[in-house]
């Protein structure tokens, strides 16, 4: 029987950036868009709607990584890993009580969005929040999980950037913004490139077991030159929005944290060294997330 610290491992708590940086960034992006065209902010609104579509992200990244280690674990392609710590694969756990896990977190983050859709009366986002748990559970699970076929990244970027960011200012400004569709851009870019941490460290393994991810797909070297281009291109991203308020060259001070990473994965580094570098891009995402945030709000 898995111990809570093995559950807490499984959860795969250095992911979890890639579910409150977009909620972040929306957050600002709706705060922005409020000031300058209502001229005032509805905090009683707004902190209420963040916090649910909070919950919402956290849920879902909890979901999918349970997923995944369901789908993996069952499948044999986490039995050789260099990665963190895996619930199913390990034996740690079983693999119906791990699916369980997964349905309960995709179950309360659905719950979580049904009441974010309620309050701000959009009824038409239940069609996607339906397509995010959806997503969630197919990029390992079925029988032709997306996740095998190279299109993880995609997914990531549309769910965990273009989704969840637009999704965040939306609920709370009932309006689409050109702010948020750049911060939704950048943040995805940076969601891809933990994944293609992950990725580019499995690609021995995911090569053996049948997993063609995008990694397995662009080979070392194009991988590694798509991560540094992940990592970089959020900040070029955000120069209009400093144009207009200047107060977002703070997340320039996020710039440092890419400077390890990219050098690493530069650097060739394989399997087991590639490890720090999935924490390093989780908290360069989070840190930029809340950068913005406060550039935006100021």
């Amino acid at each position: 029987m898995a111990s809570l610290s093995q559950w807490v491992q499984g959860a795969r708590p250095r992911t979890l950036p890639a579910a409150l940086a977009p909620v972040a960034a929306g957050t600002g992006a709706a705060i922005w868009q409020l000031g300058t065209q209502d001229g005032s902010v509805d905090w009683p609104l707004v902190i209420p709607r963040a916090l649910l579509a909070l919950a919402v992200a956290l849920s879902l990244q909890i979901g999918v990584n349970y997923a995944n280690d369901y789908s993996d674990g069952i499948r044999g392609t986490d039995d050789d890993r260099v990665g963190p710590f895996r619930l199913t694969g390990s034996r740690a756990a079983s693999p119906g009580t791990v699916k369980t896990a997964a349905i309960g977190a995709l179950a309360a983050g659905a719950l979580f969005g049904v009441v974010l859709i309620v309050l701000a009366q959009i009824w038409w986002a239940l069609l996607i929040g339906a397509a995010a748990v959806a997503a969630a559970w197919f990029y390992t699970g079925g029988k032709k999980p997306y996740g095998y076929l190279g299109l993880g990244e995609l997914f990531v970027f549309i769910f965990f950037g273009l989704v969840a960011v637009n999704g965040t200012a939306y609920a709370i400004t009932l309006r689409f913004g050109w702010v948020a569709l750049l911060a939704s851009i950048a943040i995805g870019l940076l969601a891809v490139a933990i994944m293609l941490t992950n990725n580019l460290r499995d690609i021995p393994t995911d090569t053996l077991a049948g997993k063609r991810t995008l990694a397995v797909r662009l080979g070392d070297r194009g991988t590694r030159a798509l991560f540094a281009a992940t990592l970089l291109m959020p900040f070029v991203l955000m120069v209009p929005v400093m144009v207009v308020q200047w107060p977002v060259v703070l997340v320039l001070l996020a710039l440092p944290l890419a400077i390890s990473p990219v050098r690493i994965v530069l650097g060739g580094a394989l399997g087991r060294e590639l490890i720090p570098v999935l924490g390093a891009t989780g908290r360069l995402e989070l840190v930029y997330s809340l950068l913005l945030l406060i550039g935006l709000c100021v």
